[in-house]
């Protein structure tokens, strides 16, 4: 699939993402946003996807029709496999993720913090079956990058100053990517890297809780 400004939100913060993708990194995807990330693969990139369920090398997920119940990722959607792909047990795909051996984690939130404070397995009083692999991937990937809407589906921001839910690991998002914005949080603060062609400066800012910092001259669009 190609990139395109006016597709549903989901598929442009997916499309988008797969840009920060390297040849030859291993990517773990996490549930929600991530998980369409592999439909947009740049042409000629080629990536080592590992699944916390023991798999690397996964490949987009199955055509309808064309699903193998023996194939699926951590969020339990049915997935191709690439030549050479590889399977084990959890405790070798976790030594992977501890090991620091994934350069490239993306994951979704509920909240991040202008510092990088994540906040993306439970809101209090609602049912979660626990907090899961996403904390060890938080914490030990190389590079982690939220995938999410800027806003909840009540127009509140969430990108915070402060988290108010509790948090899955302290300090460990590089990147933020909304339909609305690319952020990189840097020591001196949230740094716009790109904003979308439908939106503005004064849209983004007003949308986002945490200060913005602005880099000289023109802010590219995506």
């Amino acid at each position: 699939m190609e990139y395109c400004p006016n597709m549903p939100y989901k598929k442009k913060i997916a499309a988008r993402a797969a840009l920060e993708m390297r040849s030859g990194q291993v990517i773990n995807l996490g549930i929600g946003i991530p998980n369409l990330i592999l439909d947009y693969l740049p042409a000629g990139l080629e990536v080592f996807v590992q699944s916390e369920n023991g798999i690397l090398g996964i490949g987009p997920r199955s055509a309808a029709g064309t699903e193998d119940r023996n194939q699926i990722d951590a969020g339990a959607n049915y997935v191709d496999l690439n030549p050479g792909a590889s399977f084990f047990d959890s405790a070798l795909s976790f030594a992977l993720i501890r090991g620091g051996r994934v350069n490239l984690s993306f994951l979704g939130t509920l909240e991040v913090s202008q510092n990088g404070d994540l906040a993306n397995w439970i809101i209090p009083g609602k049912m979660a079956p626990g907090i899961g692999g996403g904390m060890e991937l938080a914490q030990k990937a190389q590079r982690v990058i939220v995938t999410t809407s800027h806003s909840t589906r009540e127009g509140a921001p969430k990108i915070l100053t402060r988290c108010t839910l509790p948090l899955t690991a302290r300090g460990c998002v590089k990147t933020i990517i909304t339909e609305l914005a690319v952020i990189d949080v840097t020591p001196q603060g949230l740094m716009l890297r790109e904003i979308a062609h439908e939106s503005s400066l004064r849209e983004v800012q007003e949308k986002t809780d945490a200060p913005l910092l602005f880099p000289p001259g023109e802010i590219p669009r995506f």
